[in-house]
Formats: structure tokens, sequence, C-alpha cells
């Protein structure tokens, strides 16, 4: 499938921001199940930014604006081909997970983490869910976190903890993903938390849409590690397996790791913040309207200074 994204944000600040210094990451990764054909980011006030990739992967855009404004728009515009969920895998069991080759590559998420950090209430939980076999469990952390969930918009904030989360049994995407990461992570399956898009009219229940457009925010689901086949992608908040209709921005340990924008100001003003994002499913054969193509650059190289002290270490 190809979608176009548009994905505006618009900070109006009460008073004059003297600077600003920001990180983008909106801009979907090309791996097995999708390819990104284009990338573009516009940013007024004016500014130039340095695109690279993070440590987990994900393209970051940094830019700063560096002149007294009132006012910062972020543009980001994307066009991407996706493809169908990989099979889910057989049945294995969970003697995998102890090998030590694999619990090396997977260490970073099996830890604990700011908005993955469980008590008893979410590993009792989770011990419910555990079967004989390690893909009916990942399968039954997400029904289970589904059936004792309840999708409510505005109803968290980025900052509640799991076990708040789960006593409560409400909130968004995030808080979703977040449980399943935690869940899982508390019977020793790594975990990570995925921030993308899903083109649908409603995040609760994922459903298609009979248009080619539809408005939406970002969106986030979990991938668990499953030894002798990789990261198998599922979406608690609407109770569907990764397909066609999902597009992936970036993974990591959690939210922290990836959100779509992070930024610092210089000045006591607040903000009001705006945002809408559009997705447009289009002809395969139609030209992209994004023109740029994608481009990143490798992190910075360290300074003669920190090359010589690392060798020396």
């Amino acid at each position: 499938m190809r979608l176009d994204i548009r994905n505006r944000t618009l900070y109006a600040y009460d008073d004059w921001v003297a600077e600003s210094q920001n990180e983008v990451r909106l801009a979907p990764l090309t791996d097995g199940r999708q390819h990104l054909v284009a990338y573009r980011l516009s940013v007024a006030p004016s500014s130039r930014s340095l695109a690279f990739t993070d440590y987990w992967g994900t393209r970051v855009d940094a830019f700063g604006v560096r002149e007294p404004h009132l006012s910062l728009e972020i543009v980001a515009e994307a066009a991407v081909e996706t493809a169908g969920a990989r099979p889910r895998p057989e049945a294995i069991g969970w003697d995998g997970l102890s090998e030590q080759e694999f619990r090396d590559r997977h260490d970073e998420y099996l830890a604990r983490t700011p908005h993955a950090d469980w008590g008893p209430a979410v590993a009792d939980a989770a011990a419910d869910a555990r079967a004989d076999d390690l893909v009916s469990t990942v399968v039954g952390v997400h029904d289970l976190v589904r059936e004792r969930m309840a999708y409510e918009t505005g109803s968290t904030h980025i900052g509640i903890d799991v076990d708040r989360v789960l006593a409560e049994g409400h909130g968004v995407c995030q808080d979703f993903a977040h449980l399943a990461v935690a869940m899982c992570r508390s019977l020793g399956v790594p975990a990570r938390y995925v921030s993308g898009y899903l083109f649908t009219s409603s995040d609760r229940t994922g459903e298609n849409v009979d248009g080619d457009l539809v408005n939406v925010q970002t969106h986030a689901w979990f991938e668990a590690a499953v030894p002798g086949h990789g990261w198998m992608a599922l979406d608690p908040t609407n109770g569907r397996e990764v397909g066609v209709r999902h597009v992936k921005i970036g993974h990591g340990r959690d939210y922290d790791d990836v959100p779509p924008i992070r930024g610092a100001v210089s000045g006591s003003s607040t903000a009001e913040v705006e945002t809408d994002v559009e997705i447009r499913r289009m002809d395969p054969s139609q030209q992209a309207t994004v023109l740029a193509p994608p481009r990143t650059h490798p992190a910075p190289e360290p300074s003669t200074a920190q090359a010589q002290q690392q060798q020396q270490q």
C-alpha cells in the first residue's frame, strides 16, 4: 500500500521566545515490511536541520531557531510503501530465551524503564497470560491488555506508570503499548515500544475506511522478540496484528526513546500546541507528493581528543 503522510505541529507562544532547540522523530523507517519513498521536513521560522540516525535506528532531524519568534511550525511529509504482516511464527518453547547470545542482543529490552516499570499487579496479570509456548504467551499478553483496558482519549498523560494504567483500566495507545511491554518483560520476554501511524478512522477499532483520506494522530504498539523468528508486532489498542495500514517511525525501550518532537525554549513563555496528521492512500503508480528523497547522515564523529581518549581506555 502507498501512503502519503503530512504531519503538522504548530506551537503558538504567549510571549516572545528568544531561541528554541528541537529534535524531530517523524520520518518512517525502511525495514522488511515498509519502504520510505520520500521524506521532507519544513520549519517556520526557517532553520537548517541536521539529520542523523540515533542509537535505536530512528532518523532524527535536529534544528535550532536562533531568532525571536512567537510561533514554531513543523511539517513532516513522507511517502511510504507498506506490506502486510509477517506470518505468525509457529509455537516455540521458552528455552530460547535463556540462550546467552539471545539475551545479550536483547538485554536493553528486558530492563525496567520509566514508562515500563512494573509492580506486583502487572506481574500477576502477565502471569495469567503465560502459556506453555512463547508465541501464545505474547498473544495472550496482547489479548489481556485489550480486554482489561478501555480506550479513552485524553484520559491519561505520558508520565503515568503502568500499575496505575492497569488499575484504572483506561488510556490511549501509548498506555496500551507500555503495559504490554511491561508485562512481556516481567515474564522475561524482550519487548519494545513502537511509534508510528495507523491508517484508520479510529485508533480504538483500527478499522479500514472506504475513502482514501484520514486525519489521525501518531500511534503506538509493541513488538516482542521471538527466538528464531525476530520481532512479532501486535497492536493491543485495537486488537490487531501490525499490517499493511501500520507505518512504523521507530522503536525503543519506551516512549522516551522515540518521542515525535522534543525541544527546549529560552524564555518563560508557554505554548498552545496544535497537531494535525493527514494520511492519504495513493495509487502506487502515482508520483509521491513529497519530492525530496530521504536523506540521513551518520551521527557526528568524535573529536580527535575523544578518539584518543577512547583508544587509551
